[in-house]
């Protein structure tokens, strides 16, 4: 996988192989997920200040919180992954 970089909103962004998922921060177990990550020092708000709405988990363990759906960033990803099988033509 590429160094594709993914905008998550207010001028932050992830690299896109690192991704493992993109959730919805409703559910208890993601809760936990965040919580836990705040407490480890691996929780990164990529909020500014707003609501939480999506929740991305990195393979290297660190939580990233953004005010963007899940799938707004979903869509971004998909759109990423497009581009790079392009390139590699």
């Amino acid at each position: 996988m590429g160094m594709g970089l993914i905008s998550i909103g207010f001028g932050n962004i992830v690299v896109a192989g690192r991704v493992v998922a993109i959730v919805g921060p409703e559910s208890a177990p993601i809760k936990r997920v965040i919580n836990d990550a705040r407490e480890s020092g691996n929780l990164i708000d990529a909020t500014c200040g707003r609501r939480t709405r999506a929740v991305i988990i990195t393979d290297s363990k660190q939580v990233v919180l953004s005010a963007l759906l899940p799938d707004t960033i979903g869509h971004r990803f998909e759109k990423e992954q497009v581009t790079l099988k392009e390139d590699k033509k």
